[in-house]
């Protein structure tokens, strides 16, 4: 038999509307988190969500290795990014032609996390403290992963983590203080380019607590990242963090709360242990903390994605589908790599203010 979703001259939202509605309520309980499960009824394979893919794909096994992200802001390059983007993006594809089930598409990446303090930890992951240029490289970055096609994705890019993410002591349990300007002028300044420029079709959240509230429990992330900047993926939370809502941050008292707050508030794939996290989401929908309308909602935006990566087209529609195996650690990629090395590299004249002396006139 043949349905609409199978049929790729259909509207997108149609296709994904028709295929989301023939999965019986288990069945889109078993698709809400990470590795979602396979519907052999309806040709549904095995999915993984999540491959680390900061600055290569080496995570999965052998794979082109590019500086650390702290090394790449300083080439001031976002074409460079670009062309960085697309070569993880051709060897994450030849490792999830290998084994479809283990090796998936959506990238978590890049990091765009403001490095305000180096006692943070992760500083090597992200791009530095100006969100101007996190902004542009990551977008960069983001077009290279996504590729050019106007339907078809080569991969699609997972930021991370929103937002305020700025320790690593406490991380699952801190709340950071974050006032209006701030929150707009900085911090949301790194995020809001990869969406609005490169259309990022992902995003992960942090697992701090922004101003007392979990970030997985933000109303910020439906409010502006999907309606007032229009992204139409899906958020992932960090692994952990949806469960950590009762167990670190004791923000709530029953995992069938924190998984029906936290899809409510945007989150559409739970990074956390499966059993326990299909076990909390049908007590949510037993207890009518959730409604089987709310898994339907976060289902499209993952199958959404899933579409657009085109799993359920024929390989000849997507210009992606054969990546060729020499594409791994191919020599222009190394190269690529040595040039990342080489513009990373960053000199500074000395134009006679150093070394500072007791006459030269303070400042004002």
């Amino acid at each position: 038999m043949n349905y609409p979703f199978q049929n790729p001259d259909l509207p997108l939202e149609e296709r994904v509307n028709d295929l989301v509605s023939r999965f019986t309520l288990e069945e889109k309980i078993e698709l809400m988190c990470q590795y979602q499960a396979e519907i052999p009824r309806l040709g549904v394979q095995k999915y993984k969500h999540g491959t680390e893919g900061a600055h290569g794909v080496a995570w999965l096994g052998e794979a082109t290795v590019f500086p650390q992200n702290t090394g790449l802001a300083c080439t001031w390059n976002p074409e460079l990014m670009r062309q960085i983007g697309s070569v993880i993006a051709d060897e994450a594809r030849v490792y999830y032609q290998r084994d479809k089930a283990v090796n998936g598409l959506t990238i978590w990446a890049p990091t765009v996390d403001m490095e305000r303090d180096p006692r943070w930890g992760r500083t090597e992951e992200a791009y530095g403290e100006d969100p101007h240029l996190t902004g542009e490289l990551s977008t960069g970055l983001v077009q290279g992963m996504q590729g050019d096609h106007p339907f078809y994705y080569k991969t699609v890019a997972t930021l991370k983590h929103f937002y305020g993410n700025n320790n690593e002591v406490d991380r699952g349990c801190a709340s950071v203080s974050i006032d209006p300007r701030n929150k707009r002028e900085y911090y949301l300044k790194a995020f809001e380019p990869a969406f609005r420029k490169g259309g990022a079709k992902s995003m992960m959240t942090a697992y701090n607590g922004i101003n007392g509230t979990p970030c997985n429990l933000n109303d910020e992330v439906n409010r502006i990242v999907k309606q007032e900047w229009g992204m139409d993926g899906f958020v992932v939370g960090d692994a952990g963090d949806v469960l950590g809502t009762v167990m670190d941050h004791h923000y709530v008292d029953s995992y069938a709360e924190a998984v029906a707050r936290s899809v409510k508030a945007g989150i559409d794939s739970i990074t956390d242990d499966q059993e326990i996290s299909f076990r909390a989401l049908r007590d949510a929908l037993e207890q009518g903390l959730l409604t089987e309308q709310d898994l339907d909602h976060a289902l499209r935006n993952t199958f959404r994605v899933r579409f657009r990566l085109g799993e359920f087209d024929p390989e000849d529609r997507n210009p992606y589908s054969h990546v060729p195996e020499s594409k791994l650690c191919a020599p222009e990629h190394a190269e690529l790599s040595l040039q990342a090395a080489r513009e990373s590299v960053v000199l500074l004249k000395n134009d006679g203010l150093l070394p500072l002396n007791n006459d030269m006139p303070s400042a004002a």
